[in-house]
């Protein structure tokens, strides 16, 4: 068995979700990080993105069963043209870790930029791309414990060089529904990911009772596509409950 798989796994809680990244893309929005290992005292920030893994499918139920039983695979040559990158998982207690708490050392909680110009732009970046071994996500308003790891996550976050979007949000603003709601809509219209048909491996539906639903709408909402491109990708909807046994 390969210990990661050559597709890029997106999952969602929501049939609809599904269908807007069809017709729309993929939509990065602002999401809740652990920074506990990080030297400042900030417990959660927040970065646009979207969340990928390659864990492979014989693996797969504990993942699905946490972040939704519906979702899209995408092939890893979208993925890499589209700047995707695996994140980098940190021990609080490594010199790896230690040494990327040095770079940040200097950095003022307005982001300034410290070492040259527009410095602070990649050190944003490259903060949105580590994550903790074991830490809290909120989920349903509740923090939990998640070990992190095990989900072998790539991620989208955009370069934003302005400040709208965006490239970060402080917990209390991410908290602000309002203020969330603008932030993410700015996201979705300005940095959104675009695929095709071709670049889809998968679409995952909970239950057989889905596909009739999300064949339907692909008949009527991608028909601008060739019809060729079309009969492929309705051969790739999943059934995660016609295959449960044998993941």
């Amino acid at each position: 068995m390969k210990p990661k798989s050559q597709t890029l796994f997106h999952f969602t809680k929501n049939l609809e979700f599904v269908k807007n990244i069809l017709t729309d893309g993929f939509w990065p929005r602002y999401c809740l990080e652990d920074l506990s290992w990080y030297i400042h005292n900030i417990d959660y920030v927040a970065f646009p993105m979207v969340c990928f893994c390659d864990i492979p499918l014989s693996r797969i139920r504990d993942h699905v069963n946490f972040y939704g039983e519906y979702g899209i695979g995408v092939t890893k040559e979208w993925a890499l043209a589209n700047m995707l990158n695996p994140v980098s998982y940190l021990s609080s207690t490594s010199n790896y870790g230690a040494s990327v708490n040095n770079l940040y050392k200097n950095v003022d909680h307005t982001g300034a930029t410290v070492y040259y110009e527009n410095s602070s732009i990649d050190l944003n970046l490259m903060l949105s791309h580590f994550k903790p071994l074991n830490g809290k996500m909120i989920v349903g308003g509740d923090s939990v414990n998640k070990e992190f790891y095990q989900e072998n996550e790539w991620r989208y976050v955009p370069r934003c060089e302005a400040q709208d979007p965006r490239p970060w949000l402080t917990k209390e603003a991410f908290l602000d529904q309002k203020n969330l709601d603008g932030c993410n809509s700015r996201t979705k219209k300005e940095l959104s990911l675009k695929l095709s048909p071709k670049d889809i491996k998968y679409i995952f539906v909970k239950q057989d009772s889905d596909i009739p639903e999300i064949i339907n709408f692909i008949q009527a909402s991608l028909d601008h596509f060739s019809n060729s491109d079309l009969k492929i990708l309705m051969s790739r909807v999943v059934s995660l409950e016609s295959i449960s046994d044998d993941l």
